[in-house]
């Protein structure tokens, strides 16, 4: 057995480029020793391998069962023949045959390179889905290794076997590589193909933002802050919603960090894409209000059975609110799941809608509500709203005289009575509170609906988000619907931006952005998330 040890270092030179253990190499030898044994003696051809790597030999023993009548001749051989080596041999014996490794024929040989080959690849394969099954929406890194037809084809740093691409659609339309340089991106899935499994990575898909915010914010990692939901248009702009839940711990400026410094690492990655930040919240129209920021939004008007939320702003915040290119409005849509109708308060008047001071609005909505015990109200009359269910001011204002005599010890007077205190204490120079109904001609300014995905979709977003001059970060107050704009490169906008918001151009780090973050933390703690 000459070659043998040549041929177990050639074996373990082949290991340890392809990262096997002892005993894979051992099984890989065995069962290609084992395909030429098949290939010289037979398919069902029975035989014992030992392997000593000190020794640098191989040894083969074929095992036949000696028999009266050969039926297999692979595995069996007759009495007859048997007893030429020793005439002991009976029917049932095992007949031991030594086969020396130079004995194998070059068909042999090239079998067993088959069969060895086939188990590296199917090792390969194995390792690669157990290494990336559970690391779907991962961030990965790796070397741009190849460029083919507008994809990606990147070498991972983690597992340089592994086939992983960028396909076009899933590459931001701002970035160019080249080959060779550093690349990172999010795992979109496995993909399986005739050749093995293949690694679909992304830069355009919302969870390759928040890949990056994990890796930046410690919070976010730690699962103190959570990202609830992304909405993204690869190139242009994105919108998260993050919520704490750790009260003491403010969401947006964690993820802002100190001085911008945090969301500008994530805005650098991505490109220079715009990055608004808001906070979450349960309920459908004040979440709506924040995700419309940097806009003010004046009212918002909600249908929960159709998913419908109408807002309408101020003249000097529509272009705001819609967006260049109806970003805006349509991002905040697809954000909060619901579709946006967007109305300016001119056109909503216009169209027959009951008109309203805003201002006024608000506050009447802001109005704190108290006990009945506080009015000038006879004890009586207090006694029986008490006993109907009815204890403070706002329970009892929206009811008219009708209602007031169906209660029980109630009398004309006494409803005469509540329905000239609840006047007196509810008339401010008679305002009208803006109506909820849809005026029957009325048609939003712009709207927006949740995300449909498709690739066409996609291709659409690519032509909208690379438009020159949008490389800003804007990131919402956790406390109010202002926006802490920590950046903004639209001129159109830039002059109507929320009070506070400074602008800063991307690769910056200026104070500016200091006040912005302390804008955040400034919010009223009554509309905390």
């Amino acid at each position: 057995m000459a070659n043998a040890g040549q041929v177990l270092e050639a074996f373990r030179v082949m290991t340890a480029h392809k990262s096997l253990s002892r005993d894979e190499l051992h099984d890989l030898i065995k069962d290609g020793i084992q395909a030429a044994l098949a290939k010289r003696y037979g398919p069902n051809v029975q035989a014992e391998i030992t392997i000593d790597e000190e020794k640098g030999k191989i040894d083969i023993v074929v095992l036949k069962e000696v028999v009266e009548e050969v039926l297999d001749p692979s595995r069996e051989v007759s009495v007859n023949e048997a007893r030429w080596d020793d005439p002991d041999f009976q029917v049932g014996d095992l007949l031991e045959i030594p086969v020396e490794f130079a004995d194998f024929g070059r068909t042999a040989v090239l079998a067993a390179k088959q069969r060895i080959i086939q188990r590296v690849r199917e090792g390969e394969r194995n390792r690669i889905r157990e290494e990336f099954a559970d690391k779907i929406g991962e961030l990965l890194s790796g070397e741009v290794q190849a460029i083919e037809r507008g994809k990606l084809v990147v070498m991972l740093n983690v597992l340089r076997e592994a086939e992983a691409i960028i396909p076009w659609r899933e590459q931001n339309p701002r970035e160019r590589f080249r080959q060779g340089e550093p690349i990172r991106a999010v795992l979109k899935k496995l993909e399986e193909t005739p050749k093995g499994p293949r690694l679909i990575l992304s830069r355009a898909d919302p969870g390759f933002v928040a890949a990056l915010f994990k890796l930046e914010v410690p919070e976010i990692y730690q699962g103190v802050v959570k990202i609830v939901d992304i909405a993204r248009e690869a190139g242009g702009r994105t919108k998260i919603a993050v919520v704490s839940k750790d009260d003491s711990i403010d969401p947006v400026g964690a993820c802002v960090g100190l001085k911008g410094s945090r969301v500008q690492a994530v805005v650098s990655e991505m490109g220079g894409e715009r990055i608004d930040i808001v906070p979450w919240h349960p309920d459908p129209e004040i979440y709506a209000k924040r995700a419309l920021a940097p806009a003010k939004v004046a009212k918002v008007i909600s249908e929960a059975e159709q998913k419908v939320i109408t807002a309408i702003v101020d003249e000097d915040q529509l272009s705001l609110a819609i967006g260049r290119n109806g970003q805006n409005v349509r991002l905040a849509s697809q954000l909060i799941g619901w579709q946006i109708d967007l109305y300016s308060s001119r056109e909503w008047m216009e169209r027959g809608a009951q008109s309203a001071l805003f201002r006024a609005t608000e506050e009447y909505e802001g109005a704190a509500d108290f006990s009945l015990k506080e009015l000038d109200i006879p004890p009586a009359v207090l006694a029986a709203l008490d006993e109907a269910g009815y204890e403070t001011f706002l329970n009892i204002i929206d009811l008219e005289r009708d209602d007031f005599l169906r209660i029980s010890g109630l009398d004309a007077e006494h409803a005469e009575l509540l329905e000239k205190l609840i006047e007196e204490l509810t008339i401010v120079e008679e305002p009208v509170e803006l109506s909820g109904e849809m005026p029957p001609d009325a048609k939003p300014v712009a709207s927006g609906g949740p995300l449909v995905e498709s690739d066409e979709d996609v291709e659409e977003t690519s032509e909208v988000a690379t438009e020159p001059g949008e490389s800003t970060i804007q990131a919402e107050g956790a406390e109010s619907d202002e926006a802490a704009a920590v950046g903004n490169g639209d001129p159109a906008t830039e002059a109507e931006a929320a009070p506070g918001a400074e602008a800063l151009e991307v690769g910056e780090i200026a104070p500016p952005v200091e006040a912005d973050v302390e804008a955040v933390a400034e919010g009223e703690p009554d509309e905390r998330a």
